[in-house]
């Protein structure tokens, strides 16, 4: 697959969620995504507001997590940490799907869960993005495919197949699937474990339109390099 640095580079999100990373871990961060002109940095909710200061007036949005990584917090906190988290500056939010009411076939639980935040990232910005974590390890196939419905039904702009946090990360096999379901009415973002400019490559050609990863240097640079 023939990629330029910057075609790349635009569909990538910088992440950082290690429980450890520091305020200058987060400028690191900021500083290199400058620099390559990724999609997004993706941050914990406390580091918000650094990254966006840090990144005024730039193309490289501000994302971070919300739910994260269980999927388990209650709708409403799950609106208020997204509220927060846009009026802090982020423009993307990537909220964990509740994997226990999915598993327990509420599935009206978990499109309202959706569809509430949704609702709320969208009304104070508009052109903010919603990705929704399926966390794909703890789901059957039949489970991926509903996640992903129901996901699209309440009005997410991504489905994304991990936090990195849980039994398994992206897959070509999960991301060809969930772009089958999804089709042009969401994009797909793989995400967890993805290291090497091979895997982040073999991502998009089954159906990524976003690639998450903690290594996008490591990844860019081997493109570099090859080119």
């Amino acid at each position: 697959m023939e990629l330029r640095v910057e075609d790349l580079a635009k569909m990538i999100d910088h992440t950082l969620l290690r429980p450890n990373a520091t305020v200058k871990d987060v400028l690191k961060l900021c500083d290199e995504a400058l620099k390559y002109r990724f999609a997004s940095v993706c941050v914990s909710p406390c580091y918000v507001s650094l990254a966006a200061k840090a990144l005024r007036d730039s193309p490289v949005r501000v994302g971070t997590v919300v739910g994260f990584p269980l999927g388990s917090s209650t709708t409403q906190t799950k609106v208020f940490e997204a509220s927060e988290a846009v009026r802090n500056g982020a423009l993307e939010i990537d909220m964990v799907i509740n994997i226990g009411m999915l598993k327990s076939g509420d599935l009206n639980y978990v499109r309202k869960d959706i569809e509430e935040v949704v609702k709320t990232v969208k009304n104070l910005v508009s052109n903010a993005i919603v990705k929704v974590i399926i966390e794909t390890g703890y789901l059957t196939r039949e489970e991926k495919i509903t996640a992903c419905k129901l996901a699209v039904e309440a009005g997410a702009d991504f489905v994304k197949t991990s936090t990195g946090f849980g039994p398994k990360g992206a897959t070509v096999e999960d991301v060809k699937l969930m772009k089958s379901v999804v089709g042009d009415r969401a994009g797909v973002k793989a995400a967890g474990g993805i290291r090497t400019l091979s895997q982040a490559l073999a991502m998009i050609k089954a159906g990524a339109s976003r690639i998450g990863t903690s290594t996008a240097i490591a990844i860019i640079s081997e493109l570099e390099e090859s080119g």
